[in-house]
C-alpha cells in the first residue's frame, strides 16, 4: 500500500520556520517510505484566507525543494462534502444547534472550578442543549447566530472505546497506542451557521477522501486527535497513523506565529537564506541529492 502524507497550511499569512519544519518532515518521511506528499489548503475561513497567500505558500514550498502530487485540494471547494458529513451526524441525533453568545458563555463558565478543554478554553455550558426541535427551528428561522455542536456524551456512547497509534509523541511524551479522550473537549463545534464545517470535521473528511495514511503535524494538535478519532468512527472513516512532532519556538519559548516576521520564510529568503540554511536551522538533515 502506498503511504500518503499531507501538509495542510491555512492561506491566511506567510509560512514561518515552524511550517517549514512540518512541511519538510512530511516530505522527508514520504520520500523515505516511497510514498506521496499532498498539499491541502485549509481555507474554510473565507474572510482571512487569500489567493495571494496561497501563491506565496506554494512558492515557498517549491523553493524549499518539496514536490507534491497535483491537484492541490482547497477546502473552500468542498463544502458539500462537509455538509454531507454534518447531515449524517444530524440524522444520528448527535449534534445540536447552540445559540449562546460569547457573553452568555463567559457568564455561565466564570467559576474557577469550571472545567476547561486541553487548549484552556472553558467547556461549553450546554444551556441550550435540550431545546425542542421547534424552538431551535424558530431561532434558526429568525436568523439567530448559531453553531452546530457535538453531543459529546451521546457520541462517545455511540462510538465506544477509541484509541490511535502515535509514532511521534505528545506534549508530555505520550507515544504508542493512545487511549482517546474526546470528553475532555466537551460539546465541540462541528459547523457554524455561515460555514457548514469546522477544522475538526473538515480534517477528518479530507484525510479520508484523500486516502491519507500518515498524519504528521505539530504536538499542539495531539489532544485534538481524540476528537478526530471520534468523528472518524461515527462517520465510518478510515483511521490514519499519527506522528506529532515538537514545535519550533521563539526565544521566549512561544509557538511561532505568522505575525512573527523574523521567522517568516519570505523574510529569510530576502536576506539570502538558502533551503539548506533553513533545514540546518530547524534541525533537519540535508536533503539527499537526487540520483542521476
Amino acid at each position: 500500500m502506498t503511504r500518503i502524507f499531507r501538509f495542510a497550511p491555512s492561506p491566511n499569512g506567510e509560512l514561518h520556520l515552524g511550517h517549514a519544519f512540518s512541511a519538510l518532515l512530511n516530505g522527508d518521511l514520504a520520500r523515505e517510505a516511497g510514498g506521496q506528499l499532498l498539499i491541502r489548503m485549509e481555507d474554510i475561513d473565507l474572510a482571512r484566507c487569500r489567493p495571494e497567500f496561497e501563491a506565496s505558500i506554494l512558492d515557498d514550498l517549491a523553493w524549499l525543494g518539496l514536490e507534491w502530487e497535483q491537484p492541490v485540494r482547497r477546502q473552500s471547494e468542498h463544502f458539500d462534502a462537509y455538509e454531507a458529513a454534518l447531515d449524517r451526524l444530524r440524522a444520528m441525533d448527535l449534534v445540536y444547534p447552540s445559540f449562546l453568545s460569547r457573553a452568555e458563555i463567559r457568564a455561565a463558565t466564570e467559576s474557577p472550578e469550571w472545567p476547561r478543554d486541553p487548549d484552556g478554553a472553558p467547556l461549553y455550558p450546554g444551556l441550550d442543549r435540550d431545546l425542542s426541535n421547534s424552538e431551535a427551528a424558530k431561532q434558526i428561522a429568525a436568523s439567530a447566530p448559531y453553531a452546530w455542536r457535538l453531543k459529546m456524551d451521546a457520541a462517545i456512547e455511540a462510538a465506544g472505546p477509541l484509541a490511535f497509534l502515535e509514532l511521534g509523541s505528545g506534549p508530555d511524551g505520550e507515544t504508542g497506542q493512545i487511549v482517546a479522550a474526546p470528553a475532555r473537549w466537551g460539546d465541540v463545534v462541528i459547523a457554524r451557521k455561515e460555514i457548514p464545517t469546522s477544522y475538526h470535521l473538515s480534517v477528518v473528511v479530507d484525510d479520508a477522501l484523500q486516502g491519507i495514511t500518515d498524519v504528521v503535524r505539530g504536538e499542539d494538535l495531539f489532544h485534538a486527535t481524540s476528537v478526530h478519532r471520534l468523528l472518524q468512527t461515527l462517520l465510518s472513516l478510515p483511521q490514519p497513523t499519527y506522528r506529532h512532532h515538537g514545535l519550533i519556538r521563539d526565544a521566549a519559548g512561544r509557538k511561532l506565529s505568522k505575525s512573527e516576521g523574523a521567522t517568516g520564510l519570505r523574510s529569510l529568503r530576502n536576506i539570502g537564506a538558502t533551503p539548506a540554511d533553513i533545514r540546518a536551522h530547524i534541525g533537519l538533515p540535508p536533503q539527499p541529492t537526487p540520483r542521476t
